[in-house]
């Protein structure tokens, strides 16, 4: 595959209909899923010392659901998507941190009483 078909086809799948779903209506009510969609594109070419050429490129595309638009009456909400994957991995990060910096916090609240313990008794 050379480089002009890699961008053509990235160019093909990175379309509006990668965010926006097909808007689903239903007694009065409208529903447009939409989706977080990013990737990345590389290419090149080049020769040896043989005279010999190639040129190559990839490209990978990737997504997740962000929420929909909600349409009725004429008015317009937005419903965030909720992921439980995330929630669950910021509240381990955040646990994580709490456990290896807690003894410093308490180290560091300890040591000035500690020092007025050692002067008092001089």
């Amino acid at each position: 595959m050379d480089i002009t078909e890699v961008f053509s086809t990235v160019k093909d799948t990175a379309t509006v209909k990668r965010v926006f779903a097909e808007p689903y209506e239903k007694d009065g009510l409208t529903v447009i899923p939409v989706a977080l969609v990013g990737g990345g594109a590389g290419g090149g070419s080049g020769h040896d010392e043989k005279g010999g050429e190639g040129e190559g490129g990839g490209f990978a595309v990737s997504s997740r659901p962000a929420g929909v638009y909600v349409v009725k009456d004429g008015r317009v909400d937005w419903r965030p998507a909720v992921d439980p994957n995330r929630i669950v991995t910021v509240a381990g990060v955040v646990l994580v941190a709490f456990l290896l910096t807690r003894p410093r916090v308490v180290r560091a609240h300890a040591a000035p009483g500690a020092r007025r313990a050692r002067r008092a008794r001089r």
